[in-house]
Order: structure tokens, then C-alpha cells, then sequence
């Protein structure tokens, strides 16, 4: 597979004594797991829980990166900047920024941590590169092993990051202590209330559009996110594809039958009428 640079990327780095401190106190990421060639996910939430941005986390000495989109770069950095006070840190954005996806491991590269709990290697490289045609073959290994990102699977301050199964990848603590949100995730983590959850759908034709909505017996159960030809990602209750899925149910995308799978590396399954009842 080839690189392929990612077009709306930026990325906002906290440097300074007290950058991790500052992140850590803020951010759902435990950087005290984040390992130096490493790229993990992770969330600035609201007080409600819900995900206001969404970043890729990636250490350099002792400065922090944030990778981001650009759409949201300039609220984020506004937000970071609100709560640094008199913190001893320094806020830069570089927007946009360069952002290769390679799949070997060259010098500078951080390994994807999301990638690599589906056994995927997959890296991120800050900075220019030379042959980048590849950007397909990325989607399409992000679809096929349930990576959603943000905009294309999913609305900001609408997804809870049990949702888009951030409790599964490593963006999610439950054990560093407080950050914004905190109380609602693990509140949501411990009494397993967790029902929406990125599911990967298959079509024997071409799939419609984003946003088209996934039906079991003419009720919405969820909607479709990226999409290339007849695979895509969508996020769904699972708990009423469950009971689809039993029942021999159709599932649609408009008017196309499609077949939905939890991505294997998740653990997670369908709900079954039993499980529902001793929950």
C-alpha cells in the first residue's frame, strides 16, 4: 500500500515544564501510557461527556502533540488557551499541517495505536513527504477494521466516546483520575449503558450516501458514516440490530440490504434478548 497525506490535518503542540500535567488533567488520554513512537486517539469531552474535539496524541521529548482537523484547530487551540492560565506552557498551531499515513515504520514515524489493536500496522509521520498516492487504501483499511473518525462517521458534541468505541482503542482512561467529562464515561463504563457503537457494513451493491439512515423494521437504528463502494462504518444501536439480526430482520441503507459486524478486535457482540434481561 502506498503513503498517502491526510488534506485537513493541523496540529497544535504543548510545550513547556508542565505540558503533560496540563494535558493530563484535561484530555480523556493517559499520556503517562504513551510511549514515545507511538500515536494514540483522544478527546477534550464536554462536562456532559460528550466529545467537543478529537486528536491523534504523539510525544516529542517533552513536547505534546496534538493532531487534529483543521476545521476544528482554532476552537480547540481557543479552549486549550482558556484553561492554560497562568500554567507554565507554551501553545503553537501549525494549520494546516502535514500528516503522512505510511504503512512501514521509517525514521520519525509514530505507530497508530488504533490500528495496532486490530493487529494493523499503520504510521504517522509530521512533516513532508514524497510519494503520498494512497489515500484508498487507508480509507479503505480504516472501514474494513472500524476506525470512524470524526466529520465523516460522526458530528462533534453529538457522540459520547463509547460511541466510536474509544473505551476499546486506548483513548479512553478510567483509572488516571479526573478530566472534563470524566464522571459521565465511567459512569456510562460502569453500569455498561454503552448502546451506540461503530458497526462495519457490507452490501452485495454499491452503498448510498453518508448519512443515509440504517433501518430494521422501518425504525432508524443508526447511520451510515464513511463509505466506498459496497463497505462502510456506521454507528448503530446495537442492542435493536441485535434483535434484527435474531429475528432474521432485513437491515437497510436506504433501500440497500446490508449485513453489520462489530469489529472483531472491539470483543464486543450483539446483544441477545438474554443478555437485555439479566442486564
Amino acid at each position: 500500500m502506498q503513503p498517502a497525506t491526510l488534506q485537513d490535518r493541523a496540529v497544535i503542540t504543548v510545550s513547556g515544564q508542565d505540558a503533560q500535567d496540563f494535558l493530563q488533567a484535561l484530555i480523556t488520554t493517559d499520556l503517562d501510557l504513551l510511549e514515545d513512537a507511538e500515536a494514540r486517539p483522544g478527546a477534550l469531552l464536554t462536562p456532559q461527556g460528550k466529545i467537543l474535539f478529537d486528536f491523534m496524541v504523539t510525544r516529542d521529548g517533552t513536547t505534546i502533540r496534538l493532531e487534529t482537523g483543521t476545521e476544528q484547530a482554532e476552537a480547540l487551540l481557543k479552549r486549550l488557551t482558556m484553561y492554560k492560565l497562568r500554567a507554565p506552557i507554551s501553545l503553537a498551531l501549525t494549520n494546516p499541517a502535514d500528516v503522512t499515513i505510511r504503512f512501514d515504520a521509517t525514521p520519525g514515524a509514530y505507530a497508530d495505536a488504533r490500528f495496532a489493536k486490530a493487529g494493523q500496522a499503520v504510521y504517522r509521520v509530521y512533516g513532508p513527504a514524497g510519494d503520498t498516492s494512497g489515500a484508498g487504501d487507508y480509507d479503505r483499511l480504516r472501514i474494513s477494521n472500524g476506525i470512524a473518525v470524526s466529520g465523516a462517521d460522526y458530528a462533534l458534541q453529538d457522540a459520547f466516546p463509547h460511541d466510536v468505541l474509544m473505551d476499546k482503542n486506548g483513548a479512553l482512561s478510567f483509572k488516571k483520575g479526573c478530566y472534563v467529562g470524566q464522571e459521565v464515561v465511567s459512569r456510562m463504563q460502569h453500569r455498561g449503558t454503552a448502546r451506540r457503537r461503530v458497526v462495519i457494513v457490507a452490501a452485495e451493491t454499491a452503498l448510498p450516501e453518508t448519512g443515509t439512515p440504517l433501518t430494521a423494521k422501518g425504525r432508524s437504528i443508526g447511520v451510515l458514516g464513511s463509505v466506498i463502494g459496497g463497505s462502510g462504518l456506521a454507528i448503530v444501536r446495537i442492542d435493536k440490530a441485535g434483535e434484527a439480526i435474531a429475528s432474521g430482520e432485513p437491515i437497510l441503507a436506504g433501500d440497500v440490504a446490508v449485513t453489520l459486524t462489530l469489529p472483531a478486535w472491539t470483543g464486543l457482540d450483539f446483544p441477545t434478548e438474554a443478555d437485555e434481561a439479566t442486564a
